[in-house]
């Protein structure tokens, strides 16, 4: 078996989880790139198909002392919310009416965690994230709604959601579009005043949370900064910009 070429790019390959410098084995890549290939294409897979543990997520908010509850799009199975977006996008009729019981008054900010592209994602890293952002927003004395975990959830589920908890503000914790190099990256997106009928263009997203992406403090902070922006200017979007950065 020939011995894989050096790559002369190979020493660029710590500043990057891109598939660079695989070297060569004849005209091919080296045997070991390609089964790294096919297993990271797999776990991406998996990652789609993943399930939300909403078990486990409830007892970890109810440990946090948050109340939070449970709802599901109107896409009942994975394959509905991959055939069909907009189911992902409504609440079905039980949920509705679970939300409106929960609704106790206008609230500041209603935190969503959904299962998006990868609940492995919201599994893995909502919860710790919520550790971070919780103290400074509890700190501020922001008016938190309860919980809600959504099944079969996309990110303008959180319009309607905020919407019936009577929310001036609502957080979108998701996992993202898998990737070859990351299946269980987290994304939050923000959206002031959320009402069924906004589009991307009236959110504020913040994106590869992860620890081998954007670790919990710093997006934390970042979401801190654009939710208190977000509630003292009354608006999100493409009208706010993360300027955390440039804060002392």
């Amino acid at each position: 078996m020939p011995t894989p070429e050096p790559d002369p790019w190979a020493a660029l390959q710590a500043f990057t989880a891109a598939r660079i410098a695989l070297g060569r084995s004849g005209s091919s890549v080296p045997l070991r790139e390609a089964l790294a290939f096919k297993l990271a294409h797999a776990h991406a897979r998996d990652a789609v198909y993943s399930a939300l543990e909403t078990g486990r997520l409830l007892a970890e908010l109810a440990a946090l002392q948050l109340p939070a509850c449970p709802v599901q799009s109107r896409a009942q199975s994975r394959q509905d919310y991959l055939q069909r977006p907009d189911w992902g996008r409504q609440l079905d009729d039980a949920s509705k009416t679970t939300l409106t019981k929960q609704a106790a008054g206008e609230c500041d900010l209603a935190i969503i965690l959904a299962d998006g592209l990868s609940a492995t994602a919201t599994n893995e890293h909502a919860l710790l994230l919520l550790r971070h952002l919780l103290p400074p927003l509890q700190k501020a004395g922001f008016r938190l709604g309860p919980v809600v975990l959504a099944e079969q959830g996309r990110v303008a589920l959180g319009d309607e959601i905020g919407q019936r908890l009577k929310a001036r503000l609502a957080l979108v914790l998701l996992g993202e579009r898998p990737g070859l190099s990351a299946p269980h990256s987290l994304g939050a997106y923000l959206t002031f005043g959320p009402r069924p009928g906004l589009t991307d263009e009236a959110r504020n997203c913040v994106s590869n949370i992860r620890p081998e992406g954007l670790a919990y403090p710093l997006a934390a902070d970042r979401l801190f900064f654009l939710v208190s922006e977000s509630l003292r200017r009354q608006l999100s979007g493409v009208g706010l910009k993360d300027e955390s950065k440039l804060l002392s």
